[in-house]
């Protein structure tokens, strides 16, 4: 039974609405034959590629027969495909194609993004690295000294699956966690170079050709100040692998097929990025980017959930009547699609507060909206993608239980989201202290909610000036849900704003309004909200 659209981009009336309604006619037509030729790819080939490297996924070759340590990991053939198609399609190089940014203006983060959410789900888990690909390239354009920039940066962002290398990012370490300021991994000036000694615990993409990490170096202060950001490649110049050993790969719940494993640095030649003193803000930009792909793979994973049910549905028939004519399950597929619709719109104005911030058309008020957003659009998409996957699930039955079918793959991966790039008692209280230390962020909060028309805005407001009056750890407590909360708010308010659009736009903004009570009309708008008809279609 074939439970995917052939066109993942045409199949999807809510990425399709959003795009028309935000980007320029020139912006469009760019985007348009990639955004077609990836839906159609993510209808066939990549799923197909990423079921293999579910079967057989990534491993350790620590030692070659001869004896001697090569600590090489070890991809299938079609993990290999999945990276051309990531590299030719741009998936990195968008933000940073003069062409691209001139056709899209700075909405080139929107486009990217798009093609980025038809890629990923399915792929297992290979836009982990394009996030940390995208997010290096950022880091070295932003901080990079000039040999970084001309030796590493090109490879990063290249179209020539030859030439295009991917990179990962190794703060985490076992004493600290997410505390990062914990970390103890040094950095020691030996005969001209730095070298990294010291243990990372969690390492993202660790079979990738460079990482940048943070490490403590000497006569660094205690804490995040004291730590230093460094490219670490994984060849020396003359071709030796550097100098550290790749202790394990992580055995994990979901994300199989994608290498994350345990490294320790035994001197390992490392170069300084920007200013020794200042590593972990550097990587404020990364953790930005890294953050905002985590809730494009929400969105994503809560899309492809939906038009896999919404494909069975029309298959499978019960009780007399196929799926798609009952009732009771219309009404379910509808509200999955109103609740996709909304993550999407969400991850997307986050997406396209990125672009207008890199590329210099930011103005004070969007920089505060972006600086929080990042926090509330990863912690809350990555919340509801997980009971998302669960109520997907449960469309196929007993069939959805089970593993040949690959269905369970959307619980099991949607778990790593909450926890990647910060898990949501960290951004929670991130978005806290960005509120206490500059009050003006919630003013430009407010006016977000109020041009939108949020529904909750009152409310919001009411509960984020409870706690901005309350002290250290009781604030803490409640920040968890004030954070959620108020990015709720935010995305009630994005569906409000595009309600305007047309009839297909304002039943979804309804049935979130609505919540889970059902309307009390006798027609449905089953076809409207899941599939886009009565709209105009694209041709194709």
């Amino acid at each position: 039974m074939r439970i995917l659209p052939e066109n993942t981009y045409l199949a999807d009336p809510a990425l399709r609405s959003l795009l028309d309604a935000w980007l320029t006619p020139e912006a469009k037509a760019f985007a348009e034959p990639r955004l077609r030729e990836m839906g159609r790819a993510a209808g066939h080939e990549l799923s197909e590629w990423g079921r293999e490297c579910e079967r057989q996924p990534a491993w350790l070759r620590t030692i070659e027969p001869w004896g001697e340590r090569v600590d090489e990991v070890v991809y299938s053939d079609a993990w290999r495909r999945l990276g051309k198609v990531a590299s030719t399609a741009g998936l990195t190089n968008l933000p940073y194609n003069p062409e691209a940014i001139g056709a899209c203006g700075p909405d080139i983060r929107v486009v990217q993004l798009a093609i980025c959410y038809l890629f990923e789900p399915g792929t297992a888990t290979y836009s982990c690295p394009v996030a940390m690909t995208d997010a290096a390239a950022r880091v070295l354009t932003e901080f990079g000294p000039q040999n970084l920039q001309t030796e590493v940066l090109p490879h990063l962002i290249s179209i020539d699956p030859d030439d295009a290398w991917t990179a990962g990012q190794w703060m985490t370490e076992q004493q600290g966690g997410s505390d990062v300021g914990a970390n103890q991994v040094e950095a020691r000036r030996e005969d001209g170079e730095w070298r990294l000694y010291g243990r990372k615990f969690f390492c993202s993409n660790v079979g990738g050709e460079v990482v940048l990490a943070l490490a403590r170096a000497p006569g660094g202060q205690a804490g995040t100040r004291g730590l230093g950001l460094f490219l670490i490649p994984r060849l020396q110049k003359d071709g030796r692998r550097n100098n550290y050993r790749i202790d394990r790969l992580k055995d994990k719940l979901g994300t199989r097929a994608m290498a994350t494993g345990e490294v320790t640095l035994e001197g390992a030649v490392a170069y300084q990025v920007g200013e020794l003193e200042r590593g972990f803000a550097q990587m404020t930009p990364m953790l930005n980017i890294t953050r905002l792909h985590n809730s494009v793979a929400s969105a994503a994973a809560m899309r492809r959930g939906l038009q896999m049910a919404r494909e069975f549905a029309r298959e499978r028939s019960a009780f007399g009547r196929p799926l798609e004519q009952q009732p009771l399950q219309r009404h379910v597929l509808a509200d999955l699609a109103a609740k996709a619709e909304m993550v999407l719109l969400f991850t997307m104005r986050m997406a396209r507060l990125l672009g207008r911030v890199e590329n210099g058309q930011a103005d004070q008020q969007e920089r505060q909206l972006f600086r929080i957003g990042t926090s509330l659009v990863k912690l809350y998409t990555a919340k509801v993608a997980v009971a998302y996957a669960s109520e997907a699930i449960e469309a196929f039955g007993g069939q959805g239980y089970m593993e040949d079918t690959g269905i369970p793959r959307l619980l099991r991966d949607a778990q790593v989201l909450p926890i990647w790039e910060g898990t949501t008692n960290v951004l929670s209280l991130d978005a806290l202290r960005v509120l206490a230390k500059n009050p003006d962020v919630a003013e430009s909060y407010a006016d977000e909610l109020e041009r939108l028309g949020s529904p909750q805005r009152v409310e919001v407001m009411d509960l984020l000036g409870k706690v901005a009056g309350l002290e250290g750890d009781v604030a803490q407590r409640w920040s968890r849900q004030l954070a959620y909360r108020m990015a709720d708010a935010w995305a009630h308010g994005l569906v409000r704003e595009a309600a305007s659009r047309g009839p297909r736009e304002a039943a979804v903004a309804a049935r979130i309004e609505r919540g889970q009570e059902p309307s009390d009309s006798s027609e449905d708008d089953f076809d409207l909200v899941v599939d886009g008809v009565g709209v105009a279609q694209p041709v194709g």
